[in-house]
This record gives structure tokens, sequence and C-alpha cells, in this order.
């Protein structure tokens, strides 16, 4: 992201033009694609027109860094596509911001995260060992190699790696059976079946119908946030874990238990959501849901990602808002 105040040789032009002013390297394109997503906001609004600007209007570009790439060399961000978070032979483990794709998809080419990787690192070989989506950040596994790749989804095939996400949640769940995880913290189970149409936002259901998947949440409660909602309702921030890797499934199935996550406008409430403000004054964008953790359990030495055996990675999430800690409901283990 990046952002720029009308000056007053910008006022009364608008937003495209003032925008290549401010950045050159873009182009009528790119903002134009961005116009289509909501992408870009003016004095913290999202805007879909090309609206004539003010002296003193604030513009957020919400474009990948390397949008604004010129000659190879990137400008200082605050939030960068990704970081590498660890590295070997075979695998890379980076962390990458929410709202950029991990892979190409329709109207998302040339700058995902994939194929940045592929660019930076001079790699056509370099793969996604798993997904999440667009809009969530943190931890995404790629591989180096045919091989490497082949490797690292046998591992999430035998279940040998544990996927773990933190978010901020609205109100405090209960819902659950007690269960411990493989490497003991104590969780809450929940089971329920998932429908998946051919497009759009996903079902949960207590009972199977035709072609349902079935699908396992486990939760903490890690924090509770008191009065930080509407009518002073509680916030909690929990951390989840992924049994089943379904589309969608901790956003839906935390919804469907009463407990969206915060800026999550397609399983929640937009009413709901324009409660918070981020550090800039604006709504949420996103989602506040991050891929937090990975887990590697004991690894068979016949697979090339051995070293890896008994590892822990995680990363502590960037929320767009900020909640102050009245009340700790748990403690971090990880």
């Amino acid at each position: 992201m990046k952002s720029f105040i009308v000056s007053p040789e910008q006022s009364g032009k608008k937003l495209i033009r003032a925008s290549l002013l401010a950045f050159p390297v873009l182009n009528v394109t790119m903002l134009r694609k961005a116009l289509r997503g909501r992408d870009i906001k003016i004095n913290g609004r999202r805007v879909s027109d090309d609206l004539e600007l003010s002296e003193g209007d604030r513009v957020e570009l919400w474009l990948p860094n390397s949008c604004f790439v010129k000659d190879g060399t990137a400008p200082d961000s605050d939030y960068d596509d990704y970081r590498v978070v660890f590295e070997t032979d075979g695998l890379l483990l980076v962390n990458k911001r929410p709202g950029l794709s991990v892979h190409p998809g329709k109207g998302e080419s040339g700058n995902t995260l994939i194929e940045i990787i592929r660019r930076d690192r001079r790699n056509p070989e370099i793969d996604l060992c798993h997904r999440i989506d667009m809009n969530t950040g943190g931890l995404v596994l790629l591989s180096k190699s045919k091989d490497s790749l082949e490797q690292a989804i046998r591992l999430f095939r035998e279940n040998l790696i544990t996927k773990r996400y933190r978010c901020l949640v609205r109100g405090v769940p209960e819902e659950g059976t007690p269960c411990v995880c493989s490497d003991d913290t104590l969780m809450k189970e929940l089971t329920a079946w998932l429908e998946k149409p051919a497009r759009g936002n996903v079902f949960i259901h207590d009972e199977p119908g035709d072609n349902d998947l079935p699908i396992t949440t486990r939760y903490r409660v890690l924090n509770v946030f008191k009065n930080a909602g509407p009518d002073g309702e509680s916030v909690s921030e929990i951390e989840a874990e992924l049994v089943t890797g379904r589309t969608h499934q901790i956003r839906a199935h935390l919804a469907y238990i009463g407990h969206p996550i915060v800026g999550d406008g397609n399983y929640g409430r937009n009413a709901y959501n324009r409660h918070f403000r981020t550090a800039a004054g604006g709504f949420p964008r996103r989602q506040q849901l991050f891929a937090s953790c990975l887990i590697f359990a004991k690894i068979a030495r016949d697979n090339v990602h051995y070293g890896l055996s008994g590892r822990t990675f995680s990363i502590e999430p960037l929320y767009e808002i900020r909640l102050e800690d009245e009340d700790s409901a748990g403690s971090r283990t990880d």
C-alpha cells in the first residue's frame, strides 16, 4: 500500500490522473483495475469511480508493492508483499501480506505471490505447497523443485504439518468439545458439514446433505477485549487449528456458531465491522485472520524434508485494528 496527500497542484484533478502524478511508475490500466476491485480509498472510504480530488484529501492505493517497482528497485514500504521466515535447500517459508493473491486466477495475474517470488528468485520451478485466501495474511510454504513439492504435499496428506491461525472474533466462543492437540495444546473441537456451491460463499450444516464435506475446526481463546465491540460486547482473539482444510472453513465455521471474524463482510455483518477503526481512522478492509503457525511432526528419514522434523514456525499477526487488552483469557504457548 502507498498513500499520498493531494497537493494544490493535484487539486481538481481526477483520481487516476493525480495518482499517476504521485507515482509515475503506475499506469492507467492498473488504477482502473484497482477501482473496479475497490482497492483505492479516499479519506478512509473505498471508491470505485474516478472522482475529482480536493487539496488535503488522503488517497490510499492498496496495490502490491511490485506495482511500485521501477528498474528492479522497490521503494520502502510498511507493507512488504512477503518476508522470508525460514529457508532450506528445498523449501521457502514466507509471511505474505493480506490482500495479495497467492496464485493467478480470474482477474489476478502478474502480481500474485507465486509470480513475484519466481521473479525475485529467478526460479520458475518454485511452487505453492498449500494455499491461503487472498485477504488472509501469514505463513505460506513454497517448494523450489518438483521433488521438493511432491514430498511436502506428502507431509500435508499424512497430517504431518499442522496449520494454525489467529484471528479476532465477535464475542467469546464457548462451543465445542474439549480436546488435546498433537503438541498437548488444549483446545475445543467443532465438527459440522460444509456445502460448497460452484461459486460464492460456502454453507455450514449440522447434518450432511448431498455432496457436503465433513469439517473439523479446533480453537482456544487467547485474549478477551471487554467493551471493544458495539454495545459493550467483547471481542476475542483466538487461535484456530484446521484439522480439515476446506474452502473458507475457519471463517464460515466461526460465523456459524455466532462468532464471525472481525472485518469479514462475507460471513459477518458490515454494520458490526464498521464499529472498528484502523490506526489511520478508516474501517478494516479485510477479515482479521492470519495463518500464524506451522507445526512439523516427526518426519521419516526417507523424506527430503526430514530436517524439519519437530520444528515449529510462527509469526505475530499484524491486525489492522488495535484493541486494549483488558482481560487476558488464556496464555499463549506459541
